[in-house]
Formats: structure tokens, sequence, C-alpha cells
């Protein structure tokens, strides 16, 4: 590494240092919307709510959880599912209950069936035919260099032979 390297590096570290363990620290804090007075008493039912509401999508925010949104909907959807919950519902039913009234959307992470095998083969498939693209264009760019395309002056040159001997 050269010096003027090292040297840049070493102001940048000690520039960002201050900031770095606060950025940290904010960054790795979820931001939880759940209110006080929505938690439940029991703890083991409020970690399994916990566990369900970040797995299902605010329908307002659309990208967040409804435990990280401050929605109406999202508080509505919270509640929906502690409600369930403490009437006994398992996870599963809980999940489907809510599926069968928004649909799969609802899910951030959708289930693999039938219906969502296109978004769940989509990246594969983009995948596969960016590497054939790649292992294309590579050896095409090979057979190029190997075979040079002739100058004008050689093109002349051989339509100059082929003339001589009647070709």
């Amino acid at each position: 590494m050269s010096r003027r390297l090292r040297s840049v590096a070493l102001g940048a570290a000690l520039v960002l240092a201050p900031v770095t363990p606060a950025w940290l620290v904010l960054a790795a804090t979820p931001a939880i919307a759940v209110e006080p007075g929505e938690e439940l008493a029991d703890p083991a039912l409020e970690a399994r709510a916990r566990a369900l509401s970040a797995g299902l999508r605010c329908l307002v925010c659309q990208n967040q959880s409804i435990d990280d949104s401050d929605a109406a909907l999202a508080k509505d959807l919270r509640l929906l599912v502690r409600e369930r919950l403490a009437a006994g519902d398992s996870d599963r039913e809980v999940i489907d209950y809510l599926v069968s009234r928004y649909g799969e959307f609802v899910l951030l992470n959708p289930r693999l069936h039938w219906t969502t095998l296109a978004l769940w083969g989509a990246p594969v498939v983009l995948l596969l035919a960016g590497g054939l693209f790649a292992v294309a264009t590579v050896r095409r760019r090979a057979a190029e260099a190997r075979n040079p395309a002739l100058t004008a002056e050689e093109e002349k040159a051989v339509d100059a032979v082929l003339k001589e001997r009647g070709l």
C-alpha cells in the first residue's frame, strides 16, 4: 500500500471514528412501532405476536412490517394478530386468516405456491441467462481476437490474388 493511500485511509478512519459507533447503534436498532397498550400480558404470546408481525407487510407502507409501521392499518393488524393468538389460534391459523382476508401480499416473504412460482423462479432464470450471456460474450471476443478482421488494404490484396487465380 502506498504511503499516500495509507495516510488517506488513516485520515478517513480518524474522521469517521467518532460517528461510526453511533451510526452502528442506530442502524442495528429496529424501529418498532408497537405501543405499550398493544402488548399482551403473556410474554410467550407477545413473543409469538412479534415474530408473526415481523413477517407481515404493512399494506399502507408496503415495504415495512406491521411491527415497524406507524400506520393505523398496521396497528389494526397488530391488534388482530394479538386477538387471534389470545383466542388460541396457532401461528399458521393466524397467517392463513390474514392471507384469506388480505391476500398473499400481506406476507413479506410469499409462500412457495404454483401462483408464486414465477416470483421465486425469476431470479434463478435471470441469473442463468446472465451467465449464459457472459459466457457467450467471452467466447465471441476470444474468437474475434484469434481471427482479427482484415484491413481495407488486406482485402484489396486478397481480391487481387483471387482475380489472378480466376476465383
